[in-house]
């Protein structure tokens, strides 16, 4: 009798980017998170000098991230303005310090089509497109360096708010959207072995919209495309426990495992070692890796 997890329809499940290669068929890559700006809803600015920026990314490789995705632009319609040129200043020197201390995969968060260029140029691999290809040039830019893309559902332009957000069937909205975007990536040269889709719970989305999401990925996975799961420390994982966001890495995990269960195969997380360490139970007890070592009543 097999656990009952659901397996992404991805054809080959062999993905490399840039250095690495993943059998999504039997392992999860972790993608560490490192904001470079003031005002990150999770670190409040603990990153953004440039070392510590540069520390915590070279950190997250060695706690078992396979991917470090690094954003210099808040996402919160609260949050600091950040024009293009300060957004490459902060995002640069990020890109080129770590490409020259690993070969894990790199990621800039960015929506601006420029600035995914000159970060491609500097060193990372692929893109995080939270705003869902907002930026018509972004797909180009992305196939002229042979890059990686994710793609995101986000219905509200980059740093507006779409206040009390409304769907009839927010599963089917979201698969309708990412395979739209994902369309226009492949029309615009993207390899489609190069596209991983994110149904980007929380963002334009209330707390039962990201629950629905979660208890629902299965129906995510089976579009084609590497799913990746943004959850960590989200609001609707906040809200769920009433809890304040540094108290919710339980509920983090919680979450991160039942997004891999229902087929995400790349998942966006704080707290690196915890997740991995999660995510190695969860892989043996799939059957996709042998336990570290055998003791027990051998």
């Amino acid at each position: 009798m097999h656990f009952p997890t659901v397996d992404p329809e991805l054809g080959d499940p062999v993905r490399t980017i840039g250095a690495r290669t993943f059998d999504l068929s039997r392992q999860v890559a972790v993608m560490g998170i490192v904001n470079r700006t003031v005002d990150s809803f999770y670190d409040r600015g603990a990153t953004f000098a440039l070392v510590k920026a540069v520390d915590a990314a070279l950190q997250a490789v060695a706690h078992g991230a396979d991917w470090v995705d690094i954003g210099a632009v808040p996402f919160s319609p609260i949050a600091e303005k950040v024009d293009e040129r300060t957004e490459l200043d902060r995002l640069l020197p990020v890109v080129e310090a770590v490409r020259a201390g690993t070969d894990a995969v790199i990621s800039v968060d960015t929506f601006r089509a420029e600035v995914a260029r000159h970060a491609l140029r500097a060193g990372a691999d692929a893109v995080n497109d939270t705003s869902g290809l907002h930026d018509p040039q972004m797909a180009r830019v992305v196939a002229d360096a042979g890059a990686t893309l994710v793609v995101t559902h986000s219905r509200a332009a980059p740093g507006q708010r779409l206040a009390g957000p409304h769907y009839d069937d927010v599963v089917a909205d979201v698969a309708t959207y990412l395979l739209d975007r994902a369309g226009r990536a492949v029309a615009a040269g993207v390899g489609k072995d190069r596209i991983v889709i994110d149904p980007g719970h929380d963002l334009n989305k209330n707390t039962v919209h990201s629950l629905e999401l979660t208890r629902r990925m299965g129906e995510l996975a089976a579009l084609g495309y590497p799913l990746l799961a943004s959850v960590s420390n989200k609001d609707f994982v906040q809200e769920t426990l009433d809890l304040p966001r540094g108290e919710v890495t339980e509920g983090t995990l919680a979450a991160v495992v039942l997004c891999v269960v229902a087929g995400a195969r790349i998942v966006r997380v704080h707290d690196v070692r915890a997740v991995r360490r999660a995510l190695s139970v969860t892989e043996a007890v799939l059957g996709w890796r042998a336990p570290a070592v055998l003791r027990h009543n051998v």
